[in-house]
């Protein structure tokens, strides 16, 4: 399977990034199935980033899939449900996750259409149930959120490459 991930620069050799700030699937190392979501992540990461680099980058992986499934603890949300929103709430709000013990963490992506009615669910504004609703009416990309070294094993980076403006 080909994955990728959008930086301010080529990522080449990945890492666990630790969670400075509330992220959907808490720290970990970020890809997607969708190129035109990491090409969209580029620029808004080189927006709110380090001056020093000058790019807007692509990074192409392909992830081991098969042996990775038999091999890692997985928890894959099928859909923007109950159990994925709670998830993420937990995460941006940088509660503790007790015991998580995943390897790879895979599901929607709460992207800039979502995150409204993210924080509006966060501060009080709507119900968790009217926010279940107003989900079921977007476009989700999805996400794969690599938690551990054991996991970023499983990547072979293929080629990287800038993203014009």
């Amino acid at each position: 399977m080909i994955l990728y991930h959008g930086s301010d620069h080529i990522v080449s050799h990945p890492e666990i990034c630790p969670s400075i700030r509330g992220l959907d699937f808490g720290a970990g190392f970020y890809m997607t199935t969708d190129e035109g979501q990491a090409r969209r992540f580029s620029k808004s990461v080189y927006a709110r980033g380090n001056r020093d680099r000058e790019a807007r980058s692509v990074a192409v992986f392909v992830f081991e899939e098969n042996t990775a499934q038999t091999a890692l603890g997985i928890l894959k949300y099928e859909s923007a449900d109950a159990d994925w929103l709670d998830y993420v709430v937990r995460n941006r709000m940088m509660e503790e996750m007790v015991a998580e013990g995943y390897d790879l963490v895979i599901g929607a992506v709460a992207n800039d259409d979502v995150m409204p009615v993210i924080q509006a669910l966060m501060s009080g504004f709507l119900t968790r149930e009217a926010a279940l609703v107003a989900l079921k009416t977007k476009a989700l990309k999805d996400q794969y959120c690599f938690k551990t070294v054991k996991a970023l094993g499983f990547l072979r980076f293929m080629s990287g490459y800038e993203v014009a403006e």
